[in-house]
């Protein structure tokens, strides 16, 4: 940053003090105004109605299975997928509209897709830890699909990777193929500006987890915006520029509404994320154990795919890439997407939907 402040410095030398902080407050005031118009023009948007929730066919506590392929385009035979979102954030942005849907798509390509979907923490479920998740409803999960002796393809986004991964490793033999979707494993690759922060948080975060027993929705929709700082504000003077009705503004308008509709994170899984997953690295250094079990992707024998967005910068792409060299065999696929945009962007069908349901096809019975 030194020679850009250099060039900075010399190329306003010489102008008035003060003509240039009016300027500069004409401006921030300028962006401010077209940041409100766009918030204000969200808040009273009309909402098209979201698609209609599949079959749960399976439920324990908060935790149920969405049953995607009961329609007519999967039949009784077709291969299950157990696909496993991210406690963080809620499933359905993975089926975020008709058109947007990774769990429709692989249904219309003869799958039967099963969504992990989580649900909002209950009263017992706040003192769940990730091994909790994991051997309870995780497991029980996978063992009612596979009960007739399927052996599900599992498919993890996210923070749900991890979860994928340590399902299939405490499976082993019981799982067709794993896909791998954006998933961390080094959480201090790509993240050296972020972690200082974090560590001077620290004490706070868990005073607040303390005194709640979870870590709240605004808190956690905060942290991700400090990820990237000036996007709040560009994408919503964007928004306010987009003619209304447009298919861009409606993708705008569903998608901001997942953002917003989080839910809180158990308290011991907040701990483990934050503190022993970013902090101390347990994945990467082969000390994040389940059960008491270490989770090792070097012990993995099953059709691995690994899918990495090289724009994300929620999972940055050196903090992913790691998984495809330790599992053995793994494939690695690398896309130009955002962490976000791969599984519900425009381009969403050709950067992830075709090559993943593609590659499902070559790599189960």
């Amino acid at each position: 940053m030194a020679s850009a402040a250099a060039e900075l410095t010399k190329a306003i030398d010489g102008i008035d003090t003060e003509s240039f902080a009016r300027a500069v407050q004409d401006e921030a005031l300028r962006r401010l105004d077209a940041f409100t118009a766009g918030v204000k023009l969200y808040q009273a948007s009309t909402r098209e109605p979201r698609p209609p929730e599949p079959t749960v066919i399976w439920q324990s506590g908060s935790a149920r299975l969405l049953d995607y392929g009961d329609g007519a385009e999967a039949d009784d035979a077709a291969q299950p997928i157990l696909v496993i979102p991210s406690l963080v954030n809620r499933g359905y942005v993975l089926d975020l509209s008709t058109d947007r849907s990774l769990l429709r798509d692989l249904a219309g390509r003869g799958f039967r897709p099963l969504l992990m979907d989580w649900g909002v923490p209950g009263t017992g479920e706040r003192a769940y830890s990730l091994t909790d998740y994991i051997t309870g409803p995780l497991q029980n999960a996978f063992d009612f699909v596979t009960a007739d002796g399927a052996k599900p393809a599992v498919v993890g986004y996210c923070m749900g990777g991890n979860l994928a991964l340590a399902l299939s490793a405490r499976n082993r033999g019981r799982v067709g193929a794993l896909a791998l979707l954006a998933t961390p494993w080094d959480f201090q690759a790509g993240q050296e500006a972020y972690l200082p922060v974090l560590a001077a948080m620290a004490p706070a975060l868990e005073a607040i987890i303390e005194t709640l027993g979870v870590l709240p929705t605004d808190l956690l929709q905060a942290m991700f915006a400090g990820l990237n700082p000036d996007g709040v504000g560009l994408k919503f003077r964007h928004f306010a520029t987009l003619p209304a009705g447009s298919p861009k503004a409606r993708e705008f308008i569903a998608l901001e509404d997942w953002l917003n509709d989080g839910v809180p994170l158990a308290g011991p899984v907040a701990r483990e994320c934050l503190f022993d997953w970013y902090l101390d690295n347990t994945p990467a250094t082969g000390h994040w154990r389940v059960a008491g079990e270490a989770v090792d992707p070097g012990t993995l024998n099953l059709p691995t795919l690994v899918i990495v967005p090289n724009d994300d910068y929620i999972v940055p792409p050196e903090g992913a890439k790691p998984l495809a060299r330790l599992v053995p065999g793994a494939h690695l696929k690398t896309v130009k997407a955002g962490h976000i945009g791969m599984v519900a962007g425009r381009r969403a069908r050709s950067v992830l939907y075709t090559p993943l349901g593609t590659w499902l096809g070559e790599h189960l019975n």
